[in-house]
């Protein structure tokens, strides 16, 4: 039981048994609502939202079943206790079978109810954090949550809509970090499979016969290292959205499965004999011309044909100039949320800079410069110098305002165009540090970070402070 006190609806019309049963909820720690009979129930149910209700079997208007049947319609995810006569014991399975959290039988015995009912304030309070995640996850991934002021993504948006009730196999094209996988969240969000799983698999990042196994699973000594039975990822997504990433990377022994799969709507296990029976909706996404490689015969014509039933285009960022500006602000915010750090100002220079590059990496580039610029940008001002684009002037600008004559010097020779963003960062964070003999304090001043993101920057970086 939670310090906050829980609310249950006890719906009885009989004065003295609502009275009896009023003090023993209240006994065990609840507030009450009554109401005596089931259309004022079902008002106040509908108007207060109790953690739970406790109902008569037998009321003088409705009975307790269609009680029941209305509140679960209202709000399904709210426990509803049916109360029944000992001698029908059988009327109380009946609403168990329709929905009821649980029942009990007049005369009640106290210990009984009180157990009961709070079991099943327990079991509503999981319901709502259950609630709570889907809906969080659902703000988060829906469509509705992709910034789109560009037409290009405007189009992307319209179609994922219309996609929302269907079945529709979909293949996502476009280059590498444009947010390929995020367009896949937001067409299972939206779709009327959104209660089921979301399998995601990367075809490039396993081996052949790892790919095999990770798809279509694998059954206990099928190959060494086979320790037990593993469901693959097509059983694991049954009712549900599974998403192929880098399907281009596929190898030709796993397309021939995957057009079994996609045909007969049935998997077999690496190693079994049984088939299973899948019920998923395939989507795909790839960064290559798949047509191209079909006419290299490294890829399957007749499997291309299966997967590119509908076909969503995501441009590059360099075509979305209209998002960059409002992506900024999220992944500013975001990048402040997650190192515990302050931006205090961004300057126009900022985000027009960001908006005059090409962005070659795309979206996934833009996060990690913007992310970049937030922590190591001095009193916490964003400008056009904490921009850290290697090979930019942008990026020799910042150095010279910013670094010492040895890390310009550094610098200077280019070889930040051939440094990752990690690496960029870990050098200019030994750098300073180096240069205020090791101080945690000074140099978190300096970059306007906390003293514990340093910290954590430093066993990150494996630095010697």
């Amino acid at each position: 039981m939670t310090t906050e006190q829980p609310v249950i609806l006890i719906i009885e019309d009989d004065p003295d048994n609502l009275r009896s049963v009023q003090d023993v909820a209240e006994d065990a720690g609840f507030e009450t609502l009554t109401a005596v009979n089931g259309l004022n129930g079902v008002a106040t149910f509908s108007s207060r939202l109790p953690d739970l209700v406790l109902s008569d079997l037998v009321l003088p208007d409705i009975d307790g079943l269609e009680v029941l049947k209305r509140i679960k319609h209202i709000k399904s995810s709210i426990p509803v206790i049916i109360m029944t006569a000992y001698s029908s014991v059988e009327s109380g399975v009946r609403a168990m079978r329709e929905g009821a959290y649980d029942y009990v039988t007049k005369p009640l015995d106290i210990d009984d109810i009180q157990s009961k009912l709070r079991r099943a304030y327990e079991t509503s309070l999981l319901r709502r954090k259950v609630d709570n995640l889907s809906r969080t996850i659902k703000e988060r991934y829906a469509s509705s949550a992709i910034i789109a002021q560009s037409s290009g993504m405007k189009n992307v948006l319209t179609k994922i809509e219309a996609l929302a009730d269907t079945n529709a196999t979909v293949l996502i094209r476009g280059e590498s970090g444009t947010g390929k996988e995020l367009v896949a969240r937001a067409l299972h969000v939206d779709s009327i499979r959104s209660e089921g799983p979301f399998i995601a698999v990367n075809c490039g990042a396993f081996a052949e016969t790892l790919l095999e196994s990770e798809l279509f699973g694998h059954e206990k000594g099928s190959f060494t290292g086979a320790t037990g039975t593993h469901k693959g990822a097509f059983e694991r997504a049954h009712g549900g959205t599974l998403f192929l990433d880098e399907i281009g990377d596929a190898p030709q022994s796993v397309q021939v499965k995957l057009l079994r799969a996609l045909e007969l709507k049935e998997v077999r296990r690496v190693g079994g004999r049984e088939t299973f029976n899948v019920n998923v909706r395939l989507v795909s996404a790839t960064n290559k011309n798949l047509e191209k490689m079909v006419e290299e015969q490294s890829f399957r014509e007749d499997l291309l044909y299966r997967l590119n039933v509908i076909t969503l285009e995501i441009p590059p960022l360099r075509e979305r100039v209209a998002d960059i500006r409002l992506m900024t602000d999220r992944f500013i915010a975001a990048a402040v949320a997650d190192n515990n750090i302050q931006v205090n100002r961004v300057e126009p220079s900022f985000y027009e800079l960001l908006e005059s590059y090409n962005w070659p990496g795309n979206v996934r580039q833009l996060k990690n410069i913007v992310e970049s610029a937030v922590l190591l940008s001095p009193g916490g001002v964003l400008t056009a110098s904490s921009v850290n684009i290697p090979g930019t002037a942008a990026a020799r600008a910042m150095v010279k305002e910013t670094q010492s004559e040895s890390e310009s010097e550094y610098y200077a020779q280019d070889t930040i165009a051939e440094m990752t963003l990690a690496e960029i960062e870990r050098f200019t964070l030994e750098e300073r540090l180096r240069r205020n003999d090791g101080n945690r304090t000074t140099t978190a001043e300096q970059l306007g970070i906390s003293r514990r993101t340093i910290q954590r920057k430093i066993k990150e970086h494996n630095l010697p402070y």
